[in-house]
């Protein structure tokens, strides 16, 4: 049958005969895919994906829906490759992905071609590497749900408060997903990532969500649990036999309490306990709070004596926070949607974009995953329904074309539609997010960092600042192949003010820098009086960059930029340091400082992306 698409002058059903394959499903049981992708048609150089058995189908398997013959086939693929990917916790080698995919090899190189001039995923040699920016679909989602942004402070001053680690989680279906996790630093921590997809049964957010459950959901729950028995659909959990068992006994006690429990449903040692935060304006749960603990420090019933009167009196700060919050801020001009907070191609600039990309790469570029992709970062916050035509507007995309990439996303559970609007999924958090969510800043930087070695043939270092701002760490560094070489190893510490990475953190400090009372002269052009040094750091500030000429080292010669967080304070800096025979001081300006700066621009640009929901760990 064909899916009834509504315009907006037409208030029909949305765009798919009925709802797309649940989370369990989507973990590759039954005829579907992981992705939710069954057999598609041929694309547009006529390759066909080849027919790929799915895990163990069983007949208590619901049917798959018919794929809508409007669905982009590309599209389909991209988000296959993805959905592998972070599988595989963001690295696969190319011959793995078309084994995992059951693609063609042509196939799979088109598609990470694609998906690496968008951003998305980097080529390492043979292996196709997730790319931080890919995190702006998530964050899209996340966007559009204003939940981390107006709950997340509340989460961490309680994981502050008891010490524990505090999440939250929204329902996929019959599946949960966490959107914030504020985490302890123990030997023994809670190790589940943003995104990451559990089985409703084997936590105490489950329960919670199927309270709320009606026939249909709970049908497709006890269809997922014939067909796959020990939950190994979900890779997140270790499998486990007799999960489900009183699942539906957990949910009524869960009802009737209004918060649950988990003990060691996940795995021996793992307890939590969970609240509802309902949404003042329909009563309905919005999401879940959990505080989650280890059976060495907390019993069951120390978690409902101790952790939930606590954890309820912060559920009810949560639900006043939400009940002030205007359901949807205005947009800047009254009408259009506010811009992308990431770096998106602009609606304006997609249409040029593609076709540059199309014209660099050929038949390699795939303009229809591209479009389709964008479509998801058309939502965010301030457009979390939008209709077919402010889809369009964002993107800048005929109607056509999205109409038919929101086809294909409803198709695969990314987007649901009611009354002409339509809105992301939690599924979309799966592409990609669980694996990036971990990434501390050295792994953002250190493929940036390998590429300005290979430009300017010398070593290149990132570097924060120590906790009292005396010294430089050294967190990543790529070393120069040369006979002599500057040789700095990971975690060396030099003193901040004489070294070109010190000082540009230092300047950003400024006026509130704390300078030590006694400077030490490393070598005789080392700079020793306060008051120069502060004269020295002001010009720092205003030239953005810092050039230490032998203060460290009789012969060193570095240059330094500093890298920004999406507040726009200091939060590390990226050097370039060599012998000073190599490179004359104008030199050093004129050649390294361009490229340096294109450098951090980079690091920056998915820094901002991989922060806009977490804090990204400096090492």
């Amino acid at each position: 049958m064909r899916p009834n698409v509504p315009s907006d002058a037409d208030p029909g059903p949305g765009l798919a005969p009925g709802p797309g394959p649940g989370p369990g499903f989507d973990s590759g049981h039954g005829p579907v895919t992981r992705d939710g992708v069954g057999p598609l048609p041929a694309d547009g150089d006529g390759v066909r994906r080849r027919s790929v058995s799915p895990v163990g189908p069983t007949p208590s398997s619901p049917p798959a829906p018919p794929t809508p013959p409007e669905a982009v086939a590309p599209l389909m693929r991209g988000i296959s490759v993805l959905r592998r990917l972070t599988e595989a916790d963001g690295v696969l080698s190319l011959s793995a992905l078309e084994k995992a995919t059951g693609l063609a090899r042509s196939t799979v190189d088109r598609i990470t071609a694609t998906l690496a001039r968008m951003g998305y995923v980097r080529l390492d040699g043979r292996d196709a590497v997730l790319a931080p920016r890919l995190m702006e679909l998530g964050n899209a989602y996340l966007a559009s749900i204003r939940l981390p942004r107006l709950l997340d402070a509340h989460a961490d001053a309680l994981a502050d408060e008891l010490d524990e680690s505090v999440s939250l989680a929204v329902a996929d279906q019959d599946g949960v997903r966490f959107i914030h996790q504020a985490t302890r630093r123990r030997a023994m921590s809670l190790s589940f990532r943003i995104g990451d997809l559990l089985p409703a049964e084997r936590t105490a957010p489950g329960p919670l969500f199927a309270a709320e459950w009606g026939p249909e959901d709970w049908a497709r729950w006890r269809a997922r649990r014939e067909a796959d028995p020990e939950g190994r659909g979900f890779p997140a959990v270790p499998p486990r036999e007799g999960a489900y068992d009183d699942f539906e006994a957990r949910t009524e006690s869960a009802a009737a309490r209004g918060w649950a429990l988990d003990d060691q449903l996940i795995e021996p040692g793992l307890v939590a306990v969970s609240v509802p935060v309902r949404d003042p304006r329909t009563g309905r749960v919005a999401c879940v709070a959990s505080v989650v603990s280890h059976t060495s420090r907390h019993t069951t019933d120390s978690l409902r004596s101790t952790l939930l009167p606590r954890l309820r009196a912060t559920v009810a700060r949560m639900e006043g926070e939400l009940a002030g919050t205007p359901r949807e801020p205005a947009a800047p001009d009254g009408g259009s949607p506010p811009p992308s907070p990431t770096p998106t191609p602009t609606p304006s600039g997609l249409a040029a974009w593609t076709g540059a990309s199309k014209q660099e790469l050929g038949r390699e570029f795939i303009e229809s995953l591209a479009r389709g992709l964008t479509v998801v970062t058309s939502f965010g916050e301030g457009r979390a329904d939008l209709t077919l035509t402010d889809v369009a507007r964002a993107t800048g995309l005929a109607r056509a074309t999205a109409r038919r990439a929101l086809i294909t996303l409803e198709h695969l559970g990314y987007v649901e539609s009611s009354d002409r609007v339509f809105r992301l999924t939690p599924r979309v958090l799966g592409l990609g997010f669980p694996p990036l969510s971990m990434l501390p800043l050295p792994r953002i930087a250190a493929p940036h960092l390998a590429e300005l070695s290979a430009r300017v043939h010398e070593s290149a270092s990132l570097a924060i600042l120590t906790a009292g701002g005396d010294e430089v760490q050294y967190t990543a560094r790529v070393a120069t192949s040369r006979i002599m070489s500057v040789n700095i190893t990971l975690g060396t510490r030099f003193p901040a003010y004489a070294t070109s990475l010190g000082r540009v953190m230092l300047a950003g400090l400024l006026p509130e820098v704390s300078l030590p009372e006694r400077l030490i002269p490393l070598t005789p052009r080392s700079v020793t009086d306060p008051r120069e040094l502060l004269t020295v750091l002001e010009r720092v500030r205003a030239d953005g960059y810092a050039l230490v000429d032998g203060e460290l080292e009789e012969g060193l010669r570095s240059i330094a930029v500093p890298v920004h967080d999406r507040d726009g304070r200091v939060t590390a800096a990226v050097n370039v340091a060599m012998h000073s025979s190599r490179r004359s001081v104008e030199q050093c300006v004129e050649e390294i400082l361009p490229e340096l700066r294109a450098t951090v621009h980079r690091i920056e640009s998915e820094l901002w992306v991989a922060g806009m929901f977490r804090r990204v760990p400096g090492v």
